[in-house]
């Protein structure tokens, strides 16, 4: 079969490692000019890789697959160097979490690094390159796939017997113009997690940094909310996440430079109901309203004890941001975020500075937003021709997962499987 595969992520790249060297001509498209300015979110900032049946998707990923997985991408480091830890792995640190009303989340963890992350995505694209049915297609946006003729035709001209997209949450847009095609795509789409990124001291968090590398917990607070952590980066950088209409921020960290400070992700995840049906537009809206307030392609600076109190932050204290000073304003959160919201995160916050003294210090750093998009649940039944892997799906959240899903779709290809595959 000749094959379109629509975005160069995760999730293709799982696609490509099960399909490379086969019979089936594989074309790659790619909207960013070339490997060196394409972004991927998930693999350029940061590259945190995880086993885990707890988090990553709404699939079923064998933990031993996701194993090979982390492996493969560990294979194109430099001298294969990572750091690794175990999230709650210690049974002391499971009970103490545990007894203060927290659900600590267990996984392994194996982190590349922003500045290895170039590299590696450099020597999977060479790989891949050198196999003789795949073709690379850069600077090729495409903006309209429709069914003709028992097969697929993108942007009008090309013909496929049939395209895989796979471009992720950056992707919306495509993803949006195709469902308002076909609705019946859409299993589920009411979920969307919006918070802040935290920023506090190394030392307030060095015991659990050195224990695990990244801490996962949830919290139901007494909204009613689950509020949870997200993305630790220790001694790591606070950065902005551009999506072309709105500005996010985001961490990451190091290997070989590293910060004073430690940041996560703390977010509240709403399920809302009918007939809301738009996750995407609510955290866009959100964005778009904070971004008014901080200026274009700013976040929101603050001081915990100034979101607690609704006041505008107009000086720092001991704690220094590490996102650049023209990326932030200095400000109030409040302005921008439901105050349900604002409740769910103090409430998540004050609980767990009893577990983590100097976690609510007045000075620790709020930055917003902090939003992570559930891409609608697709339904891969619809069209047996056109199908969808990694975040864009709705079925994924997360490096091995999105890649997995990639390499599965890839198995049910090969093994004339893809018309029913439900995955």
């Amino acid at each position: 079969m000749k094959i379109a595969v629509i975005g160069f992520g995760a999730a293709a790249i799982g696609l490509l490692e099960r399909m490379k060297d086969t019979e089936h001509e594989i074309h790659v498209f790619e909207k960013s000019p070339d490997i060196y300015s394409s972004s991927i979110s998930g693999i350029r900032a940061d590259g945190k890789l995880f086993v885990s049946s707890e988090m990553g998707g709404d699939i079923f990923i064998d933990p031993i697959l996701q194993r090979k997985l982390v492996d493969f991408y560990i294979n194109f480091t430099e001298r294969k160097h990572v750091e690794t830890g175990k999230s709650f792995s210690s049974q002391t640190y499971y009970r103490q979490f545990y007894e203060k009303g927290f659900m600590p989340i267990s996984s392994e963890f194996y982190h590349i690094g922003t500045d290895q992350l170039k590299e590696v995505l450099f020597n999977i694209y060479a790989m891949f390159g050198k196999s003789s049915n795949i073709h690379f297609h850069f600077d090729a946006e495409i903006k309209s796939i429709e069914s003709n003729n028992g097969g697929i035709v993108i942007n009008d001209s090309d013909y496929f017997d049939m395209a895989v997209v796979a471009v992720g949450r950056s992707g919306h847009k495509l993803i949006n113009k195709l469902i308002g095609e076909n609705p019946t795509l859409v299993q589920n789409n009411t979920k969307v997690d919006l918070g802040i990124r935290y920023e506090v001291p190394n030392h307030i968090v060095e015991e659990l940094n050195k224990e695990m590398y990244e801490f996962k917990v949830k919290y139901k607070s007494r909204t009613g909310y689950m509020v949870r952590t997200f993305c630790n980066n220790p001694s790591g950088f606070v950065v902005t996440e551009n999506y072309g209409d709105f500005t996010t921020v985001n961490g990451h960290a190091k290997m070989r430079e590293k910060s004073t400070n430690t940041n996560f992700a703390i977010l509240a995840s709403l399920v809302l109901t009918e007939p809301f049906k738009d996750p995407i537009g609510y955290g866009s809206y959100i964005a778009k309203l904070s971004n008014l307030l901080a200026g274009e392609g700013k976040v929101i600076l603050q001081t915990y004890s100034h979101f607690k109190e609704s006041k505008r932050t107009k000086n720092l204290y001991r704690v220094l941001p590490t996102l650049e000073h023209d990326k932030y304003i200095l400000g109030d959160v409040n302005l921008a975020f439901p105050r349900r919201i604002i409740e769910s995160i103090i409430d998540f916050v004050e609980n767990l500075d009893t577990v983590i003294p100097g976690i609510a210090n007045n000075d620790n750093l709020v930055y917003a937003p902090e939003i992570k998009f559930y891409s609608n649940r697709l339904n891969n039944i619809t069209n047996p021709k056109l199908k969808f892997i990694g975040d864009c799906s709705g079925a994924t959240r997360s490096i091995i997962y999105a890649t997995a899903h990639g390499y599965l779709m890839g198995e049910a290809i090969l093994n004339n499987h893809f018309s029913n595959t439900s995955l």
